[in-house]
């Protein structure tokens, strides 16, 4: 990265110029009252694959009906699956939730607990999920990392990695703890919106002075 990098004022930056955009999903989901460790990790299954604007309007219309693991076992895989349409693979993601609601009324007595081991030991829950669910539900320090974080990052420089698995760690060594939290809910409109894939708003980008522009061929 380069030698005046700062990310605390990178972060704000990047919170005055996405206040126009929508709120990443969970996020949204936590500001309507869907605040609970369940909720969000369902909204989360369902943001798989989805686009954020799917993945609110998908998880509304099934809180509408069920929003606690027990209300959420009174739907067959079919009627949970009709729900879930527009989001991708409605069926196997139904089975994820019923698992989930099962083990969470016989094992945790429909409390799941804010751990991440657990929520990883959850049949369909990876890291990424189980992460965000934990920062946006509990405000514990984590980071999650998708397409559009995996990618802001390493075009800044700020790491240099493959995968996404490979990109969380190395940020988990570099970033403040304190400011965990800000890498989900400012980086993933931040990605969405303008530091965008192929073509990024390079031009107009309020922290182009910081960035190396890793990868960038065209703008």
């Amino acid at each position: 990265m380069k030698p005046n990098f700062d990310l605390s004022l990178v972060l704000s930056r990047i919170e005055d110029a996405i206040r126009p955009y929508p709120k990443a999903a969970m996020f949204d989901l936590f500001e309507r009252g869907y605040n609970s460790v369940f909720e969000q990790l369902i909204a989360c299954i369902i943001s798989i694959r989805t686009l954020d604007e799917t993945t609110i309007s998908v998880s509304l219309r099934l809180f509408a009906v069920a929003r606690t693991p027990d209300q959420l076992l009174k739907l067959n895989p079919a009627e949970l699956a009709t729900l879930l349409n527009g989001t991708q693979y409605p069926e196997q993601k139904a089975y994820t939730m019923l698992g989930i609601a099962r083990r969470a009324l016989d094992e945790f007595n429909g409390q799941i607990p804010a751990d991440f081991e657990t929520l990883i030991s959850l049949k369909g829950v990876g890291p990424k999920c189980a992460n965000l669910t934990l920062g946006v539900a509990t405000g514990q320090a984590a980071i999650s990392v998708d397409i559009h974080v995996h990618r802001v990052t390493n075009r800044w420089g700020l790491v240099r990695t493959r995968q996404p698995e490979e990109t969380l760690k190395a940020l988990e060594e570099k970033v403040p703890v304190d400011q965990w939290i800000d890498i989900n809910r400012l980086l993933m409109p931040f990605g969405k919106h303008i530091c965008t894939g192929p073509l990024p708003h390079c031009p107009t980008c309020p922290v182009l002075e910081w960035c190396e522009q890793v990868g960038v061929r065209k703008q």
